[in-house]
């Protein structure tokens, strides 16, 4: 099931980093590509991503590539 929150994902393998773009861009560190597999073959991804990530994990908001400067 699609995630009404969450639009985009992007995992970068080399630096374990996840980026979630839901109207605003984080950056989620030390993600293990086991739990971002597990939450892409979720069926409720939105449910998935606040049991098992959202606060178990260090992340930072981050400028999206359309905002200026």
């Amino acid at each position: 099931m699609p995630s009404t929150s969450i639009r985009k994902m992007e995992y970068d393998l080399d630096r374990r980093t996840w980026f979630v773009a839901s109207g605003k861009r984080y950056e989620f560190e030390g993600v293990p590509p086991e739990t971002f597999a597990a939450f892409r073959a979720a069926f409720a991804k939105g449910r998935y991503f606040n049991e098992h990530i959202r606060n178990n994990f260090r992340y930072r908001l981050v400028a999206s590539d359309s905002d200026p400067g």
